[in-house]
């Protein structure tokens, strides 16, 4: 199945990127991989991605429009139901969090979103650590967004109980990314077991159905 990849538009809602821009946004996810955020200019992406700079102003913006784009689109990687059907049965609830949970995994072990997030943190400590907002507002916070459709679809239909869905977000975060995220950062390799995405995911929901599963949820 093809995963719609989505920007965030101007009345807050979601929208498809093309082809064709999901393109040059993976062609820009590759420079700044292989030459840090020096290399994402737009004369470099233009070349690079054989399209003129006059098409990527028009479809994202200045640059501050590209950054944003290049993080919802590495986001977007993270599949969560979203306009589709909602899961009918808890079995395909379970399904669709561990989907979640080791698509999660999977993006923010990359070298794209390690590369991101580096290159975020070291920009930190400037006075104005706008791609850090970028990171936190475009990425975290759309992923977040989605996820939290999923998991109210699961409260409605009895499979989870909770009161507050930005905590039970953090938690469910919390549990699947555990402190793998931060040793990679710092240059730390998952063992074989962390690498396992499937398995890490099937445990952290597990321990999230523990913490929030209903009474029918706890017996499966």
């Amino acid at each position: 199945m093809t995963q719609a990849v989505l920007k965030e538009s101007e009345t807050g809602g979601f929208e498809a990127f093309t082809p064709r821009q999901n393109a040059v946004l993976e062609t820009a996810l590759r420079l700044l991989v292989e030459g840090g955020g020096g290399a994402l200019t737009t004369a470099r992406i233009a070349r690079a991605a054989n399209c003129s700079k006059e098409s990527l102003y028009k479809w994202f913006g200045d640059r501050d429009g590209l950054l944003a784009a290049i993080i919802a689109y590495q986001a977007s990687k993270v599949r969560v139901p979203g306009t589709g059907p909602l899961p009918e049965t808890e079995a395909a609830f379970r399904e669709h969090l561990e989907q979640f949970a080791s698509d999660l995994l999977s993006v923010l072990s990359g070298d794209v979103s390690l590369a991101l997030n580096r290159l975020a943190i070291g920009q930190a400590s400037r006075d104005d650590a706008h791609l850090g907002r970028l990171v936190l507002e475009r990425g975290r916070r759309m992923i977040g967004q989605r996820a939290g459709a999923l998991l109210e679809a699961g409260r409605r239909r009895g499979f989870i109980r909770y009161e507050d869905g930005d905590a039970v977000f953090q938690t469910l975060y919390g549990l699947v990314i555990r402190d793998f995220h931060v040793r990679q950062l710092l240059g730390d390799t998952l063992t074989t077991e962390e690498g396992d995405f499937s398995a890490q995911a099937k445990s952290a929901i597990d321990q999230f159905f523990a913490l929030y599963g209903t009474e029918g949820a706890a017996r499966s």
